[in-house]
């Protein structure tokens, strides 16, 4: 991993995110490759792949459609039958947990690789290919093979509930402008945000239900390259789960406004003095606030928003001191 290139990969993202936007208003690439008669869909992937997997999966379900998102390193794949399509994601096409999952799964399943990896492994193990189109990520870091794999599988719920891509599309450029935006002004808000997030006992995330992905790639991309302590969570489960750490420790909290939690959170934050940034939203007890263009959105808070924890951890990354 390099840390050059992760910052490197983190500036193209408003282009290449733009580039995938005119890619879906010209139209679906799920429409070719997706097979009549599914009745059921399980996503298969790891780490970023799963965090992405387990908000689309979530929101297929609330529109109606049978779909789970599972871990495929997990000995307790689905056995659905006939009219299952499984969508295999992995950026580099060779996360050895996805293609042993693909070995394991009933013949009856159709199978289709999510990749960012041209001939890869796992276009191999797979009876069709959708490419990611997030080209080379020259820093090893899943960033933004990420955002497109979010994109992407918001195009699958579209054909699968027979939407043409026009408002995602809209969305994903609405997110290329709030990444070029939030890039522009680094300068302004990072060292600032840094200064708050970046603890001595830690980092933690909070995200809604429908955007928990965000929580937990924000988290990741602070372990991943810094290699600094750093935990994902929902923001109303984290009145049951996290509260009890700012009791005891330096508490440092970003925000990833939009969830009907918040002001639970709050109460105990505001209570024992806990640094909280609030991001995309205004968030009460924030020390905090930072904003961009399309923030009221909420597809365009899940296509964006991670990019704030992406450049705090590109600015922490010290080479010589990580492995």
């Amino acid at each position: 991993m390099k840390p050059d290139g992760f910052a490197a990969d983190l500036r193209r993202k408003p282009d290449v995110l733009g580039r995938l936007a005119t890619t879906l208003a010209a139209g679906n690439p799920w429409a070719e490759v997706v097979p009549a008669g599914v009745e059921r869909v399980v996503l298969l992937g790891m780490g970023s792949s799963a965090y992405a997997g387990g908000v689309a999966a979530a929101r297929m379900r609330a529109a109606g459609l049978t779909v789970t998102s599972e871990l495929a390193s997990s000995a307790l794949l689905p056995d659905w039958g006939a009219g299952t399509l499984v969508v295999a994601t992995s950026a580099s096409g060779g996360s050895v947990e996805t293609l042993d999952a693909l070995d394991r799964l009933p013949e009856t399943a159709y199978t289709i690789a999510l990749t960012n990896t041209a001939g890869s492994a796992i276009t191999e193990r797979c009876r069709d290919v959708v490419e990611l189109a997030a080209e080379t990520e020259v820093g090893g870091v899943a960033c933004r093979s990420y955002q497109h794999t979010l994109a992407l599988l918001l195009a699958l719920e579209c054909h699968l509930t027979g939407k043409d891509t026009a408002a995602l599309a809209a969305s994903v450029a609405a997110a290329a402008d709030g990444s070029a935006h939030l890039l522009a002004t680094e300068s302004d808000w990072r060292p600032q945000v840094s200064e708050l997030l970046l603890g001595p006992t830690g980092t933690h995330f909070a995200a809604p239900a429908h955007r928990f992905c965000s929580a937990q790639q924000a988290a990741l991309m602070l372990r991943e390259g810094p290699r600094l302590p750093a935990v994902g969570c929902e923001t109303g489960d984290w009145s049951h789960v996290d509260v009890y750490l700012t009791k005891t420790t330096d508490y440092r909290l970003g925000v990833f406004a939009g969830s009907a939690w918040e002001a639970q959170l709050a109460e105990w934050t505001t209570a024992r003095g806990s640094t909280v940034v609030g991001i995309g939203g205004d968030v009460s007890g924030a020390r905090y606030q930072l904003r961009y263009p399309g923030d009221a959105d909420d597809d365009v808070r899940l296509l964006t928003e991670v990019l704030v924890a992406e450049l705090v951890a590109a600015g922490a990354w010290d080479e010589p001191s990580t492995s």
